[in-house]
């Protein structure tokens, strides 16, 4: 019913089913993973009014095992993506995995899958963090620059009276740099391949 893929590995098609709605697949190595895609095979639908709440486990340095809810995936949604790589020190959350006592490795991390009601869904809260941006990267790259310039920039600002006059050195109005700065922002929301063109 279920596929778990992370990037560099093979396919894991088989989870391990620890009770009639509850399904578990082990991350070995984990502390090496970014991302993982949770995924329906497309072979079996869940039944009407039902899908399936996302969870990442990590046992923490005690051993004791971490659960964090990250999503779910539902007969209308039957992918997602999750980025786990930040989540591997935050606190844990409520999850119907608790009664279980399912076996912790130090290397080992685990995604819990629970079929659960539609409505029960919608109520639940992920983790921020997992969810994975959906800004590309070369776009959130540029507006960090376009910010970072901005800001260096502005930190030199002086008024005119005090300004030294220096004819060896040019000066440019802070304002044309704001200008400068909200056109490219604007352009790069427009379209983030401008530039090409």
């Amino acid at each position: 019913m279920f596929g778990c893929l992370v990037a560099g590995r093979l396919v894991q098609a088989a989870p391990q089913q620890v009770a009639e709605d509850k399904f578990v697949f082990d991350l070995p190595d984990y502390e090496n993973i970014n991302h993982v895609v949770v995924f329906m095979l497309g072979t079996i639908p869940f039944p009407e009014g039902m899908g399936g709440s996302v969870y990442f486990c990590y046992p923490d340095q005690t051993g004791m095992a971490v659960w964090q809810l990250l999503g779910f995936v539902t007969n209308e949604k039957p992918s997602a993506i999750f980025k786990i790589s930040g989540l591997k020190s935050g606190k844990g959350s409520q999850h119907p995995f608790g009664a279980m006592n399912l076996p912790q490795t130090p290397t080992v991390a685990q995604i819990g899958i629970s079929v659960e009601l539609l409505e029960n869904l919608a109520q639940q809260t992920p983790v921020a963090s997992a969810a994975v941006s959906s800004v590309d990267s070369f776009t959130e790259f540029t507006q960090k620059m376009l910010d970072n310039f901005y800001n260096f920039a502005s930190s030199f600002a002086v008024t005119q009276a005090q300004m030294t006059p220096n004819p060896s050195e040019a000066f440019i109005p802070a304002n044309v740099v704001l200008k400068w700065y909200e056109n490219f922002q604007r352009r790069l929301t427009q379209n983030p391949l401008f530039w090409k063109t």
